[in-house]
């Protein structure tokens, strides 16, 4: 099976994303997609029957730590980068009216 897409299908796509595109950068992604899909192609023709899905490709740990308490900022510390502040706290823009 070999997998195209049209350039009727890269525009209709890019009007949803409203984006504007020239025909060469219709021209490209024609080329660019139409590997993609078959490339999927290619995949979708693999026996994966008795094989198990997973979530990832390598058996993955998360590495926590011990949620304990620890010695904190002070106050100048923790304003010291702050773009906009106040002797005591950080000032940000107003966002409910």
């Amino acid at each position: 099976m070999t997998a195209r897409i049209t350039r009727e299908e890269i525009r209709h796509v890019a009007d949803l994303a409203r984006l504007e595109l020239d025909d060469e950068a219709v021209e490209t992604f024609v080329g660019q997609i139409g590997r993609i899909l078959e490339y999927v192609a290619t995949l979708e023709s693999v026996d994966t029957d008795g094989v198990e899905p997973m979530s990832h490709a390598i058996s993955l740990k998360n590495a926590f730590r011990p949620d304990e308490p620890g010695e904190h900022l002070d106050n100048a510390e923790a304003l010291a980068n702050a773009p906009e502040k106040d002797d005591r706290s950080f000032l940000v823009p107003r966002v409910v009216g």
